[in-house]
């Protein structure tokens, strides 16, 4: 049969197993409903100061003690990496009216992690120059899937140009869960049991948001502090040092306000909140940064559905979903979600994508 392997999706996940499937001689195509590759991986610079660096507001670093697929994919890149900033006091913010506590920690409490150069792009970007030119189609969202009584599978897709339809010999889904289940019909439709797995996995970030605060230098390493912050006074609830290895300073943050008050809000009342939760962590040095990078994933429709609007109150338990029925062999799932070890985390992107691909050699 010479219908590709379409990969819906491109982000980490299946941007790595497009790359591996054309290192085996498998045609493949991938289909990207953003205007971009990465999916949750958006590494961004500052308009027209482009000198001071890339700050991830999706996933930023990895731990190579515990991650040997992304270590190992690193280095076969060629990608440079470096020691995420812990060094020094961490900050913790009990309420508004109660003062700041300065507490360092024992050396070795803070496993360290490490980041990328250029920041998670860089990986993102190297993968997707290993595949041959028009392999990734963007702005391309898939709507629907069909397969008929003899097994040919069919998508159904809208572009600028307008609606077609993609023969394929088999789907790898490389998208949050809940994405699958809420945004493509499938005909025959999914077992109830397996649109319920789908709809249990919560897509990780999809309720947050972040903020990076970008400054000359990063100067509260001058005041013995790490940059690291617990807060439960908001609006942010996790901080930490997001400075490039050289240059530039910067401080991101994870928020404690729900993505429906943040929302009602609106960005720029987020923002001030944010400064002015920064000055007073950080003193008067803190109140004007040269930028704010933020974005919403609980309002980017091609991450967050309705579901994730509620904020997780434990680490989701991830893996492959259940009674694929039908469909087995001719929908494979990828992405974070799917993958039982490291789910949530860039390892268990790439973790997935490579059982997934495991799956199409067994169609051969």
């Amino acid at each position: 049969m010479n219908d590709p392997i379409i990969i819906v999706g491109a982000g980490l996940s299946g941007l790595r197993a497009a790359s591996l499937l054309i290192s085996q001689g498998i045609d493949c195509r991938v289909l990207e409903a953003r205007g971009r590759i990465g999916g949750r991986v958006l590494s961004e610079r500052v308009v027209d100061m482009p000198d001071l660096g890339t700050f991830d507001l999706g996933p930023t670093w990895f731990w190579p003690q515990h991650e040997p697929t992304i270590s190992r994919l690193v280095g076969e890149l060629g990608l440079q990496s470096f020691a995420q900033h812990t060094e020094g006091a961490i900050l913790f913010e009990q309420s508004k009216n109660e003062p700041i506590q300065r507490h360092v920690l024992p050396e070795g409490t803070v496993e360290k992690s490490v980041r990328i150069v250029g920041g998670v792009r860089s990986l993102t970007d190297a993968v997707f120059a290993t595949l041959p030119p028009q392999t990734v189609e963007l702005n391309t969202r898939v709507t629907a899937i069909h397969m008929d009584e003899e097994g040919t599978i069919t998508l159904d897709v809208e572009t600028a140009e307008g609606k077609k339809s993609i023969r394929a010999r088999a789907v790898i889904l490389a998208l949050p869960p809940r994405i699958v289940a809420r945004h493509i019909a499938f005909s025959p439709s999914l077992p109830a049991e397996l649109i319920t797995s789908l709809v249990d996995k919560p897509t990780w970030m999809a309720g947050q948001a972040k903020v990076v605060a970008i400054y000359n230098r990063p100067f509260w390493r001058e005041d013995g502090l790490s940059g690291q912050v617990t807060s439960w006074a908001g609006p942010l609830q996790e901080i930490h040092d997001a400075s490039p290895e050289t240059g530039a300073g910067a401080l991101f943050g994870f928020f404690g306000i729900p993505a429906k008050m943040r929302q009602e809000l609106g960005e720029e009342r987020i923002l001030k909140l944010v400064v002015d939760q920064l000055t007073n962590l950080f003193g008067p040095s803190a109140a004007t940064p040269i930028s704010l990078l933020y974005k919403d994933w609980s309002s980017d429709p091609a991450t967050a559905v309705e579901e994730d609007s509620e904020p997780l109150r434990e680490f989701p338990t991830y893996g492959l979903p259940t009674n694929t029925s039908m469909w087995n062999k001719k929908i494979i799932f990828a992405g974070t979600e799917n993958s039982s070890e490291h789910g949530g985390h860039l390892e268990g992107a790439l973790r997935s994508a490579e059982r997934a691909v495991l799956k199409v050699n067994e169609l051969e």
